[in-house]
């Protein structure tokens, strides 16, 4: 997915999220970083994003993150978001795309467990570590079919 998909679902002469423009300095200082937003849009959920080539890759993730290993969790992947969305929290308004409450639940670095991550991705099978402020550890996310 690219950022034209995320950039033709909102207003942001209207929303306070970052546009994701490639002039900003920001993104180049943001490698390599994960961030589990909480949003509470019109169902509570949490969002996982990875930085990957320059974008945040996303994932909706119903009832949020388990620390239990046996505990698997649905994460539907969404549009990609631009670096800066990283350090996004506040309030969408209500009426556009996600309108609700935004705040960031943890946020640190990934490093892929696999020696190909584009090749991970496309098979729907990529394993990582998380170094964050509420997660560490390795994890996966799989593509489930059916």
């Amino acid at each position: 997915m690219t950022l034209s998909e995320y950039r033709k679902k909102r207003h942001f002469d209207i929303s306070p999220e970052p546009s994701g423009d490639p002039n900003e300095k920001e993104s180049c200082q943001l490698s390599g970083i994960y961030v589990i937003q909480k949003h509470r849009a019109s169902q509570l959920h949490y969002d996982f994003r990875l930085e990957w080539n320059g974008t945040l890759l996303s994932w909706a993730v119903p009832k949020g993150p388990s620390l239990d290993p046996s505990t698997k969790r649905l994460a539907m992947q969404v549009e990609d978001h631009p670096i800066e969305y990283a350090k996004f929290e506040g309030v969408i308004p209500e009426g556009e795309y996600g309108g609700g409450t935004v705040m960031v639940w943890d946020i640190g670095t990934w490093t892929s467990e696999v020696p190909d991550v584009a090749a991970a991705l496309s098979k729907g099978d990529l394993r990582f570590t998380l170094h964050g402020k509420k997660l560490k550890g390795s994890w996966v996310l799989v593509e489930t079919h059916g």
